[in-house]
């Protein structure tokens, strides 16, 4: 597989990723035939539940999974291919104009610099000092709470808001007709995060468990399920279960937690330093 790398400045990298939309649905196909045998639905016996009625239950959230999954796989792929000593995580999103029967992403990310050694003999070392100051260690500590975070339901009532955790029902539908992969039930989400198309967690946002809602969804031209792309869609929200995320105190347990020789938020706030 030939893969072009784009520099960007200084460590920064950009990767096209292309997938054959074929390639995806044959993974989804499959994830919904494992998932069927196992299904539980009114009016059928376990394993007999038709393979049409559990694509327009599942579809759209197994679909949502592939993709995760496939590009992941293109990406680590790509970079191992073109030798890349990749650094931290890539920012992945969708790209425009793909050929037809393609699915693009662009993946910008760092990589780790070449450091070529010559003969030290004969130079001189300038010892240099960085500080690391209280701000950086606090941001580093807030992301290490955000790692270990807990989600508990939050009280009747209560409106979704960003960093919410919902669980909805939902079924959208184009010109009266469900389309695959426009259904699903007890669907988990994070608000505010981008896991889903912006009108859809726009409608979300401010609902309160045990309420619905009907909206106009209009996909994308580009949007990798050409069956609805370009099109909009009518849908039905129920939202079933609000969780409110809770960051762990920054305490000794938390520091315990993390491996901490001396168990102390100090220890913690210095063995950070260190590290940064």
């Amino acid at each position: 597989m030939a893969v072009t790398v784009e520099t960007l400045e200084k460590l920064e990298r950009k990767i096209t990723l292309s997938l054959p939309l074929t390639t995806i649905q044959s993974e989804v196909d499959v994830r919904l035939k494992r998932l069927a045998r196992t299904v539980k639905m009114d009016g059928f016996r376990p394993g007999k539940v038709p393979m049409t009625v559990v694509a327009q239950r599942y579809g759209y959230s197994v679909q949502y999974e592939v993709l995760n999954d496939k590009v992941g796989e293109a990406f680590a792929l790509a970079a191992n291919e073109a030798n890349l000593r990749v650094a931290g995580q890539p920012r992945i999103t969708e790209k425009d104009g793909a050929p037809e029967g393609q699915v693009t992403f662009d993946a910008i990310f760092e990589v780790f610099p070449e450091v070529k050694i010559s003969d030290l003999s004969d130079a001189e070392v300038e010892k240099l000092s960085a500080e690391v100051n209280d701000s950086a260690i606090d941001k580093t500590v807030d992301i290490l709470r955000k790692q270990r975070r807990t989600f508990a339901q939050r009280a009747q009532g209560t409106p979704a808001e960003d960093g919410d955790r919902v669980t909805v029902d939902f079924e959208g539908k184009i010109d009266g007709e469900t389309f695959s992969g426009g259904k699903a039930e007890d669907f988990q989400f994070l608000v505010g995060e981008g896991q889903m198309l912006k009108e859809f967690e726009d409608a979300v946002r401010g609902m309160k468990a045990g309420e619905s809602k009907t909206f106009p969804l209009a996909f994308p031209a580009d949007y990798h399920g050409k069956d609805v792309a370009g099109k909009t869609a009518d849908f039905l929200v129920t939202v079933k279960k609000i969780e409110a995320a809770h960051l762990p105190e920054v305490n000794e347990q938390l520091a315990k937690s993390l491996g901490i020789a001396d168990g102390t938020v100090d220890g913690l706030r210095a063995d950070i330093k260190k590290n940064l």
